[in-house]
């Protein structure tokens, strides 16, 4: 027989551990929300070690430093659903939509990236994901990147998130590099007191059609996202306004593609131009039968 005492106390155990859970969520939301704003951004990659079969012939990728200044835009805020949208200032009159990440607590559906344009669906455990958030990360066009679901973690002072992912040749090397298909991404998100880190160690893949693969090169990646004064990103600020009806529509149409739970193929361009290429076109007020009918072209059925 359960007694009235050791009912209370499994009961405040109970209230307790309910309590860490919510104060430990909203200190991850509050990590995830400071990486909005405007950053001066510098890009740092280079490539580390090679193991080509063919050393002879074989070319590393060039060294890169480049810097940016870049907002992140804070689209979508709920208690589950964190969304950012960044978008680069190449000039006071040049705003370019760049990446965007999501993060989703506790979610149990993963696009993980194959290879040629493919995404297989997996259904996560619910108790693997207890406490975790998904970082999904899209394409200038919103279609989908890469995803993974891991821990936020407060270790000596320090915040982070760590993650590995399957994702396609990066924006820097797709229209140089066709002797890896796959990008095996060790990505650390860390909150700094001048703003945020983004470090990777990724793995340059071979992989076949069989799922075997070898590692080609590696690299070290390390963007730094140094805050500034959100008054130095107005025209990025500006720019959203105007175009965030025509991004919403493209978002929503995705949302309809994912929720159908099942692997994704895209085709690599249509009418000999990439995705993002046709949306780009469109017009801020562009009807959402418009954009759909664009994406719906680049799935295989």
């Amino acid at each position: 027989m359960i007694t009235k005492k050791r009912y209370f106390t499994a009961f405040l155990a109970l209230s307790t551990l309910l309590g860490f859970s919510q104060d430990k969520k909203q200190k991850d939301i509050q990590a995830i929300k400071s990486m909005c704003g405007c950053y001066e951004v510098k890009f740092n990659f280079a490539e580390t070690f090679a193991y080509p079969k063919d050393s002879a012939s074989y070319k590393a990728s060039a060294t890169k430093h480049e810097g940016a200044l870049e907002w992140v835009e804070l689209i979508e805020d709920t208690p589950n659903k964190i969304s950012m949208q960044h978008l680069l200032i190449a000039g006071p009159d040049m705003i370019i939509k760049h990446w965007r990440q999501d993060w989703l607590y506790e979610n149990t559906d993963l696009y993980s990236f194959y290879k040629d344009n493919t995404w297989k669906y997996n259904k996560l455990d619910k108790k693997a994901v207890k406490g975790q958030w998904t970082q999904k990360v899209f394409q200038v066009d919103d279609s989908p990147r890469y995803e993974g679901s891991s821990t936020w973690a407060y270790v000596d002072g320090n915040t982070y998130w760590v993650n590995v992912a399957d994702a396609p040749l990066p924006r820097r090397e797709h229209t140089k590099r066709d002797d890896y298909n796959v990008l095996k991404r060790r990505n650390i998100h860390e909150i700094t007191s001048t703003g945020w880190n983004h470090e990777q160690d990724n793995d340059k893949l071979v992989r076949d059609d069989a799922g075997k693969e070898y590692v080609l090169a590696q690299e070290k990646g390390f963007d730094v996202y140094t805050k500034v004064a959100d008054s130095k990103c107005i025209a990025a600020q500006k720019w959203w306004k105007e175009n965030e009806a025509l991004w919403k529509n493209v978002r929503a149409k995705w949302n309809q593609v994912f929720a159908e739970n099942k692997d994704l193929k895209l085709e690599e361009k249509v009418d000999k131009k990439a995705l993002y290429s046709h949306l780009f076109k469109l017009e801020p007020n562009a009807p959402k039968s418009e954009s759909d009918a664009i994406i719906d072209r680049f799935i295989k059925k």
